[in-house]
């Protein structure tokens, strides 16, 4: 494969890449959720902009794990996304501004993520990687900043 980045640095993107996937997958699983269970007088609110973000985040998925496909490295199976996570799902169903606040918490795990991938690549001079990684950082801020005025 010679596609102008040596095989250590593609590898090494790629790790970076699999830590935004599993943070990714994970936050998408939990909004999900949160979709399926939300209760309460914001329902309607919180139930919509779940929806909205979770279809967005598994968009996000395949585009994530393509691009570490396209370095030439396999994607991470889901038992290795679970371990590699480092938001884990809740025990029991959260209250709704509790969910809010969590994803908030979530979707800023995946900005930082996303930057510390988007350092690498941009160290490495792999610009399309670079590209995803400054959308992802940006979808995920978006997010953020939308779930956190729900409860300011």
């Amino acid at each position: 494969m010679d596609i102008g980045i040596s095989e250590k640095d593609r590898i090494a993107i790629a790790d970076a890449l699999k830590q935004v996937l599993a943070d990714s997958y994970a936050l998408y699983m939990k909004t999900h959720n949160y979709h399926w269970n939300v209760e309460g007088p914001q329902f309607s609110a919180y139930h919509a902009m779940f929806e909205l973000q979770y279809t967005e985040l598994w968009a996000a998925l395949d585009e994530i794990a393509e691009r570490i496909r396209s370095l030439g490295v396999y994607a991470p199976a889901v038992s290795e996304i679970y371990e590699r996570s480092s938001i884990k799902q809740d025990a029991t169903i959260p209250k709704a501004n509790d969910m809010v606040a969590n994803l908030v918490a979530d979707n800023e795990t995946v900005v930082r993520a996303a930057r510390e991938a988007l350092k690498l690549a941009g160290d490495k001079d792999d610009d399309a990687t670079a590209d995803l990684m400054t959308q992802r950082a940006a979808a995920s801020e978006k997010a953020a900043w939308m779930l956190r005025s729900h409860i300011a």
